[in-house]
């Protein structure tokens, strides 16, 4: 049986372009597929006639055998080592043409630029807690590829332009055909690129980008801590060609603060009290982010006891919800005592007494020397 004319197959003339073909291809893979027909054998042979079709005049090697020596040219293994006849194509890489320039998943083939996007970049950046928890605009200076103003970011000189592979024909990548196995590859000559610059830009030597260091603004948003990333879309190196710009990712770093320790939302410190201030009460001031506030300390207080600011902390980034500030007193201990000084001290503990009478003054010191007196008295 003899086979159709593959240019009557797909519909188009002779002279027809590598897009009108695709086009075409596309509109009776969709007719003709076995999902949509259901079963359907004339059908479905009509969509191996059109995968054929377009495999051979989709090729500019085999179309140029076809137009010379017509089906002949594949009879035998007598193109490429390994014929075509057998239904050697490529079905997934067919499809990915058809149904992923249709969904937006396609492999860039067809004359579209593979030009590599360009890296995204981090940039790490130092601040204090009360710039993170303000918030702050800073400016960064980035040293990375920026597009070349004399050629646009094209890569070719001024009044020319980039030209399709004709190696690769605009794919970005050749096949190379072992009996009935298919092997993509990069293409060598334009390094995947798909277009090849014959006329390059001196500025930038035919890559669209030159090495520059940029300054920009970054607004860092109120309540960042360290871990937090911001992202600046398209301020990462300019991309191969006048391909698509990476992205800039500023990593936030937290300096240790003198005073303060942050945990998540709330913040925490340690304020120093004398002992009497403890035995007999009063008020102190404490440090906050927005400035002094006062302390109310009850008698008798304990070091170690935390007393809760609330809302004196940080308002997250991620929540409206403002944390507390934890303030742990911790009783020092007098030091540099003149004699008189002495001497009152020396007073006080009189008058506290000794043993049972002064558990009433001290009753945790006292409570620790009965368990240590129980231990050894259970040694025995």
């Amino acid at each position: 049986m003899s086979k159709r004319d593959y240019y009557e197959v797909l519909g188009v003339s002779k002279d027809a372009g590598e897009r009108e073909i695709k086009k075409a291809y596309k509109r009776m893979a969709m007719k003709f597929h076995p999902d949509r027909t259901k079963g359907d054998k004339d059908k479905e042979e009509q969509f191996k006639q059109v995968k054929e079709a377009y495999e051979v005049l989709n090729d500019s090697q085999k179309r140029a055998a076809y137009d010379q020596y017509g089906h002949a040219a594949f009879e035998q293994g007598g193109f490429g080592g390994g014929g075509f006849g057998g239904g050697g194509a490529d079905f997934g890489d067919i499809f990915g043409d058809v149904f992923g320039d249709i969904f937006g998943g396609g492999r860039g083939r067809g004359g579209q630029s593979h030009a590599r996007r360009g890296a995204d970049l981090r940039y790490n950046l130092d601040m204090s807690l009360e710039e993170a928890v303000k918030g702050k605009t800073v400016e960064l200076k980035v040293p990375t590829y920026v597009n070349c103003e004399p050629c646009d970011g094209s890569g070719a000189k001024k009044g020319s332009s980039a030209s399709t592979c004709q190696t690769c024909h605009g794919h970005g990548q050749v096949q190379m055909r072992q009996g009935m196995f298919a092997v993509q590859q990069t293409c060598p000559t334009c390094s995947g690129r798909g277009k090849v610059i014959k006329d390059p830009c001196t500025s930038c030597h035919g890559q669209g980008r030159v090495k520059k260091t940029k300054t920009l603004s970054a607004k860092i948003p109120a309540g960042v801590d360290t871990g937090d990333r911001i992202r600046l879309t398209g301020e990462g190196e300019a991309g191969e060609m006048g391909a698509p710009a990476g992205d800039l990712y500023v990593q936030v770093n937290v300096r240790d603060h003198e005073i303060f320790v942050r945990d998540e939302n709330n913040l925490y410190c340690e304020v120093p009290i004398s002992f009497t201030k403890a035995a007999l009460g009063g008020e102190i001031e404490v440090p906050t982010l927005d400035g002094k506030v006062k302390l109310k300390i009850p008698s008798e207080t304990q070091t170690g006891k935390m007393f809760r600011m609330r809302g004196k902390g940080v308002k997250s980034v991620r929540s409206a919800v403002t944390g507390d500030l934890m303030c742990k007193v911790v009783i020092e201990t007098p030091v540099n005592l003149n004699s008189e000084q002495v001497e009152l001290l020396e007073k006080l503990q009189e008058s506290m007494g000794e043993g049972a009478d002064a558990a009433r003054y001290r009753p945790k010191e006292q409570g620790f020397f009965d368990g240590v007196k129980k231990f050894f008295d259970s040694l025995k």
